[in-house]
């Protein structure tokens, strides 16, 4: 790692001497990205195979995925900060260092509570690598139609890493084991690194302000202990000491957290743009969504491996045409923006993902597949589709210039924090719902309240859009 960050130290006149291809430096930056998302749904599929092994309960469950979510939303803000003051390479190599040497000690973990601090160290480690991606790759791609290209194909890649976590995961699980969706990484963080360290150009922004640390630890301290009180509730009841100390504790940590954003020279996340209405107004529908559908993959192959008997292949072959519907809706819901407005796209995503969680929540211990995973999984995932690209959109339209790029990682962190919190609740539901049974039955009904609990909250979601976003589009072309 030390010889990584002195290569990165290359003087000015000897990058230009080897100045590699744009097409090297887009690959790595896309490279990089892929994993970061990749990781988020990659370990899906693997969870029953997990909890076998590591001897995992439903909560152990739970944290596999939220270990990584909340270390990954409360140090993204504090990566990209980072890499403007100390060079968007170093950061770079760093992030994927760290998620490369997370990702071994993940895979060859013995124990649960081995996976899970493997898990958010590698977070840690995708919230400083994310930010530098797409900032080294418009540092090395000049202004127009080339630049557009290569956001394109950073975009695309993003997405497609979300696609392909449940195949991925899948394959690796059935062919060799759970451990390879995470040993995976390692082989190919090694080669990603090398390329980083041969072509990537150092670039930072000028900006010597100190990092907020002491926000990035607060806010995440306080979303992972508000995540394990809630997921207290199940066992302990809303009123035992076991469930109240850590949600008061979690509401303390988040209010010094805002307290500590008021009186810092250079916040993390800035109280003064939340003033901003289609800022706040699209995080704030950004963070209800999120919520509501982050827990759709993790419910979704659960359904389809302990109830339906699906292989780990099979659950990510059944969830490719969710995947692909994504990146559908995100693609046609720029279309729809310039003919009925962002708020009525937002809108209208919004209540297309409720009507597909109401229709998976009349699940069965027998469905079959087309109208009990793939149907219902397309509505979902459409809608999350048409309603995230307009609420983007219309967070960064309300900010100036020189905040786009804070006020697009605000709106992802609201995304990620939302999801975290929503799916401590979400397993809380369905733990609550299933009691004691643990047969195809009495799981299919906690999963089933589950996303009865996500359709309603989606629909409330809706409501807050139609009241709150902005009405007109202008802002959105302007921004």
């Amino acid at each position: 790692m030390t010889r990584m960050l002195e290569a990165a130290r290359t003087t000015p006149s000897a990058s230009r001497r080897t100045a590699p291809p744009t097409w090297l430096v887009v690959a790595v930056a896309c490279a990089g990205q892929f994993l970061v998302v990749l990781d988020v749904s990659v370990v899906n599929v693997a969870l029953p195979s997990m909890r076998t092994s590591l001897g995992l309960d439903a909560a152990g469950l739970q944290w596999v995925v939220n270990a990584y979510a909340i270390a990954f939303a409360g140090f993204m803000l504090l990566g990209g900060r980072a890499g403007d003051l100390y060079g968007r390479k170093r950061m770079f190599l760093v992030g994927l260092g760290l998620f490369t040497l997370a990702s071994l000690g993940g895979g060859l973990a013995q124990d649960g509570w081995q996976l899970l601090l493997a898990r958010a160290v590698q977070g840690l480690g995708a919230a400083v690598l994310a930010p530098s991606t797409l900032t080294l790759l418009t540092a090395a791609v000049p202004q127009g139609p080339a630049r557009a290209r290569a956001i394109a194909t950073w975009t695309a890649v993003g997405a497609g890493g979300g696609a392909a976590g449940g195949l991925v995961g899948g394959l690796l699980v059935d062919a060799l084991s759970w451990r390879w969706v995470l040993l995976i990484n390692v082989p190919v963080g090694a080669v990603v690194l090398a390329g980083a360290v041969r072509w990537l150009a150092e670039s930072r922004a000028g900006d010597r302000r100190r990092p907020d640390l002491p926000g990035a630890l607060l806010v995440t301290a306080g979303l992972a202990t508000l995540s394990y009180g809630i997921s207290q509730t199940g066992a302990k009841g809303w009123t035992a000491a076991a469930t109240l100390l850590p949600l008061l504790a979690g509401l303390a940590l988040i209010g010094l957290f805002l307290l500590v954003e008021a009186r810092t020279a250079a916040p993390l996340m800035p109280l003064g743009l939340l003033r901003v209405r289609s800022v706040a107004a699209a995080n704030a529908a950004m963070f209800v969504s999120g919520s509501a559908m982050f827990g759709m993959w993790y419910f979704m192959t659960l359904y389809a491996q302990n109830v339906l008997g699906y292989s780990p292949l099979e659950a990510g072959l059944a969830l490719v045409p969710s995947s692909l519907s994504v990146v559908a809706g995100s693609k046609v819901a720029p279309r729809l923006m310039r003919a009925a407005g962002p708020r009525t796209v937002a809108t209208l995503g919004t209540l297309t993902a409720a009507a597909g969680f109401g229709w998976q929540s009349t699940m069965s211990a027998h469905a079959a597949y087309v109208t009990g995973i793939m149907l219902p999984g397309v509505l979902m995932m459409l809608g999350a589709g048409l309603a995230g690209t307009p609420l983007a959109a219309l967070a960064t339209s309300g900010a100036a210039p020189g905040e786009a790029g804070l006020v697009s990682g605000l709106i992802n962190t609201s995304r990620t924090m939302g999801g975290s919190l929503g799916l401590a609740v979400m397993s809380t539901v369905a733990a609550a719902a299933t009691g004691s049974g643990h047969g195809p039955e009495a799981l299919t009904d906690g999963y089933a309240l589950a996303f009865r609990t996500s359709a309603a909250l989606l629909v409330g979601g809706a409501v807050l859009m139609l009241v709150w976003l902005p009405r007109g589009s202008s802002t959105v072309s302007r921004g």
